[in-house]
């Protein structure tokens, strides 16, 4: 038979263990746990959630893994090889059995780590040093050990010594499953939080037992972000982790920390001589990076951090023209990350667009590329000098919503772009199509709210949120005065589109309407549109006719 059935499925943010099928013949798989359909491309193993997801790399083909599913562990790659010396040693308080459950073997000074796709972390218990042997930074250390729904509570600790130390306190004597995992590192990438997230919110409660210091309150907060009515803290008194308890013999003051577990909330008091130091040294009120728009940085300084910005205009402006550019300027040339929701536009424009800044070519379509002769390899290899860096990190992306709850599906996928990517400043095009989306009776108040939450998260976060705003009749945001009365800065746009004079009609003036920062209200520059290229570019003094060569937009 070419269908191979009852299989683990290969996303591990699944977690079903007999759901997946694959078809030998076809060379095509689905899970119909999580929908999960797969194919193979290029001698790597692509696949998608539902009919409309995002096609993703799961794994390459050419390093061993065997997508044929001719056993239970297909997905964990063939030439990694588990460490075969050493034995299951009890070590720090953990026992033998609980090292057998976590398949971690001891063999002189090197205790190994085996994660869920085979990738192994050395520790060399003499140095407490570390090494490691194809280990992904997506995984959580223990997650191949409880499937999806394994029990109502998971745990995560900062370290697999405390992962099976919290394990082994929990289970004693109980007969609950008691999942308990651990994060790669003490600041986890946001391919971690892609790849989890679905396995994780599995769960009804998420118990952080995490270290009282920067890089713990940094986890808590991002899982606050992303799980915000499932995070709970753990409070470890003087203790300094789970190992620490085990070894100190406090067995049942893990436990009863463990039950007392608080909900997690980030809010807290700034109190005392140290704290307020702090705050003046680490704090940067009102960061900002300063825009390709010269006229603009005189008075206005930049694109700031801590608050939103609002640039509103009626509907032909420019808006997303300019949104482009400063996107292309704060990735390519200010080295910043950049998260994207363009509702009125598909990917596919999004990319071609920011491509169109980098290679000063228009090829917004397959017709404008080929017209000016960029062949598809040149545009591909620009897109991905785009999105990601030197070192491989994302740094552009564009996000969805949820059309049936798109508010509070905007606030949440902000709060994910910045706390799973880290991404600097998020762009949001246009505020009145979520209140189209969401039903106009409410625009008021769902956009209130979604402004003062968006404005919350940017000062916690330190991050810039710029949005679109349309105006009304009156020349105020269509559907909330209170879009004006939050936004920390307003930039207004103004162009003729009935002007005689092509220069004039392509010209879109800038000015700063509200400046809570730095005060300047004001003339912010002139941004002139390049039909040809479909660019805008700052507009500086008097400039030699432009030939009327083609439509103006």
């Amino acid at each position: 038979m070419s269908e191979k059935i009852h299989l683990p499925c290969p996303d591990l943010g699944c977690g079903s263990s007999d759901a997946y099928c694959w078809n030998e013949a076809k060379g095509v798989g689905h899970c119909k746990s999580c929908d999960l359909g797969t194919w193979v491309y290029d001698n790597e193993l692509w696949a998608r959630h539902g009919k409309q997801g995002k096609g993703f790399k799961l794994f390459g083909t050419d390093n061993g893994h065997s997508v044929s599913g001719t056993d239970e562990t297909y997905f964990i790659p063939k030439d990694i090889k588990e460490p075969t010396g050493g034995t299951f040693v009890g070590m720090r308080g953990i026992t033998s059995s609980t090292m057998e459950k976590f398949n971690v073997k001891t063999d002189g000074d090197k205790q190994h780590y085996v994660y869920p796709s085979g990738g192994v972390k050395t520790r060399y218990i003499s140095t407490k040093d570390f090494s490691a042997s194809n280990l992904r930074s997506d995984e959580l250390f223990g997650m191949n050990l409880f499937p999806v729904n394994a029990s109502r509570i998971v745990t995560i600790t900062e370290g697999e010594v405390d992962t099976m130390s919290a394990w082994q306190m929990l289970s004693q004597g109980s007969t609950y499953t008691n999942p308990v995992v651990s994060l790669p590192s003490a600041t986890p990438s946001g391919k971690l939080w892609e790849k989890c997230k679905g396995w994780l919110d599995s769960f009804e409660k998420i118990i952080l037992s995490v270290d009282n210091d920067t890089a713990g309150a940094k986890v808590a907060e991002t899982m606050f972000d992303l799980f915000p009515t499932k995070v709970y803290m753990m409070d470890h008194g003087s203790h300094k982790d789970a190992n620490d308890f085990l070894q100190s013999g406090d067995q049942k003051a893990y436990k009863s920390a463990w039950w007392g577990a608080k909900k997690y909330t980030p809010a807290g008091f700034t109190v005392g001589v140290d704290a307020w130091k702090k705050a003046i040294l680490e704090d940067n009120p009102y960061e900002y990076v300063p825009t390709h728009i010269e006229a603009y940085n005189l008075g206005g300084r930049g694109w700031i951090k801590g608050g939103t910005t609002i640039l509103k205009a009626p509907p032909g402006t420019g808006k997303t023209s300019l949104f482009r550019g400063i996107q292309h300027d704060l990735v390519m040339k200010k080295g910043q990350k950049v998260a994207v929701l363009h509702m009125e536009e598909i990917d596919g424009l999004t990319g071609r667009g920011m491509a169109t800044y980098e290679l000063g070519l228009n090829v917004n379509t397959k017709e404008d590329q080929d017209k000016n002769g960029i062949d598809t390899d040149k545009l591909l290899g620009t897109i991905e000098r785009i999105v990601v860096d030197e070192n491989g990190v994302d740094r552009f992306m564009a996000f969805t919503i949820d059309p049936m709850d798109p508010i509070k599906s905007c606030l949440q996928q902000a709060k994910y772009a910045i706390s799973a990517f880290g991404v600097d400043y998020v762009f949001i095009d246009h505020l009145q199509k979520l209140a189209y989306m969401a039903g106009t009776s409410t625009a008021t108040e769902e956009l209130t709210s979604l402004i003062v939450n968006l404005n919350e998260l940017c000062v916690r976060k330190s991050v810039g949120i710029i949005c679109i705003s349309h105006v009304n009749e009156d020349g105020k945001a269509k559907y909330a005065k209170s879009i004006e009365e939050e936004a920390y800065v307003i930039v207004e746009m103004v162009r003729d589109k009935k002007a005689d004079d092509f220069q004039e009609r392509n010209t879109t003036y800038l000015s700063i309407d509200k400046n809570r920062p730095f005060a300047y209200t004001g003339d912010a520059g002139a941004l002139m549109y390049d039909p040809v290229t479909t660019m805008v570019t700052e507009r500086l003094g008097p400039r030699e006719p432009v030939t009327e060569n083609t439509n103006d937009f």
